[in-house]
């Protein structure tokens, strides 16, 4: 899913230069009579069934503000998004005017040419509004090329009434989570935790909760095959071995969820991206059943990374004013505000929060804190890279084919090749 910036990627960014002039489709819009007309064609990567719903909602309200503008909303798969977008801008043609685009992938799209720099344009109104730290993701090279839409990061789900049954609360560190999966076991039958065992996202909570990190952006340092990165490697393999977890190989997102919707697990680490798909589970018809705690500590901290979508604009777009107009209305308080109240996403906008939408959610009062104090990602142009060998290595390490020392040099061998000049 993830791929480092080829040479024939870069030769298309150099030519992008000339043939900017328009994207596939036919959007060219006209704002000479002071009114926005023409197509935004828009790749919408949200949660199918829930966050889609919403947030096409929200582009047909921007159609009805701009009756002459079409918006062309095309809902594309998250895991297929990063490349599918980079090949569309690559060859020049049918690639979207607008693109949500996860935050480690915008410094990657804007170093390879592929995103309109947004300063000084109407999708930037109100910057100052932003979160400092949903902003940090949208900057290269001290310009910005995407606006926040939402930021998020990661807490322990858990089942009320499974916890209450087995006489636990939720736990706070790692011996906690051993000794409350245990007790669950032992009074319910069911396991602990549900790991996700195919998306190395799952695996920062671990690593920063140890102290380590993937690399060090200020001093072009590979840091994961340091005694920290072994050291949560050990911990996720612990965790399956000894029966307080069950995992998988593929298929992570939805065998997870299910277990967790049916209750078969009491517990699962994930974000306020999943909550809206949670409470249709048969567990949580009561939405009360669900409880949401901080990720357990490891031996040095509690680790939740940053993680968020943004807002792009393609370089080749047709219609550039719309489509600053509709990533500006797609951001703005009021449409942060909607999705807070009805799918308990966070918003990027300091006043969002003070709107009764957010107030009043009690998934978005919980995790704001979080983010606050969130580790924050390298916001590299092969930040979205380095996720590929480490899934490798995180897998191998759950299923028993590789050791956690063995698994960190891997990894850090491959970051070298990735990232040449760095040590």
């Amino acid at each position: 899913m993830r791929r480092g910036i080829t040479a024939t990627a870069l030769v298309a960014a150099l030519a992008l230069a000339a043939t900017a002039c328009g994207s596939g489709d036919e959007t060219g819009g006209s704002k000479s009579s002071g009114e926005l007309s023409g197509t935004v064609t828009w790749w919408d990567t949200s949660s199918v069934g829930s966050e889609d719903k919403v947030f096409k909602r929200l582009a047909e309200g921007f159609e009805k503000k701009h009756p002459k503008v079409d918006v062309k909303y095309v809902s594309v798969p998250f895991g297929d998004a990063q490349n599918k977008f980079k090949n569309a801008a690559q060859a020049g043609s049918s690639a979207p005017d607008v693109i949500r685009s996860e935050v480690a992938w915008t410094p990657d799209f804007a170093a390879l040419g592929y995103l309109a720099p947004l300063d000084g344009t109407a999708a930037l109104k109100n910057q100052d509004d932003f979160l400092p730290q949903a902003v940090a993701s949208t900057k290269y090279e001290d310009k910005t090329f995407a606006v926040p839409q939402v930021i998020d990061s990661m807490g322990i789900f858990y089942n009320k009434k499974l916890m209450e049954k087995a006489g636990v609360e939720a736990p706070t560190n790692l011996d906690e989570l051993k000794s409350v999966s245990k007790k669950i076991k032992d009074k319910t039958g069911k396991t602990g935790l549900y790991l996700r065992g195919d998306d190395p996202y799952f695996f920062l909570s671990f690593l920063y909760g140890e102290g380590g990190d993937l690399v060090d952006a200020e001093s072009k340092t590979v840091t994961v095959d340091k005694p920290e990165g072994v050291k949560a490697f050990k911990a996720v393999k612990a965790l399956v071995e000894d029966g307080t977890a069950k995992t998988d190989a593929s298929d992570g997102w939805e065998n997870m969820m299910q277990a967790f919707k049916n209750g078969d697990v009491a517990m699962m680490i994930n974000g306020p991206w999943a909550v809206a798909d949670t409470l249709t589970g048969k567990e949580f018809t009561d939405k009360d059943n669900l409880g949401i705690a901080t990720v357990p500590a490891g031996s040095a901290a509690h680790g939740a990374p940053q993680g968020g979508h943004n807002l792009a604009v393609y370089a080749g777009s047709k219609n550039l004013e719309a489509s600053y107009a509709f990533v500006e209305y797609m951001t703005s308080v009021e449409s942060q505000a909607t999705a807070a109240g009805e799918l308990n996403l966070l918003p990027t906008r300091t006043s969002a929060y003070a709107k009764k939408e957010a107030v009043n959610s009690e998934i978005v009062g919980f995790f704001k804190p979080v983010v606050e104090t969130a580790v924050e990602r390298p916001w590299i142009p092969e930040g979205g890279s380095l996720f590929a060998p480490l899934g490798i290595e995180y897998t191998k390490v759950l299923t028993n084919q590789t050791t956690p020392e063995k698994a960190a040099k891997a990894t850090g061998d491959a970051y070298r090749k990735l990232l040449k000049d760095w040590k």
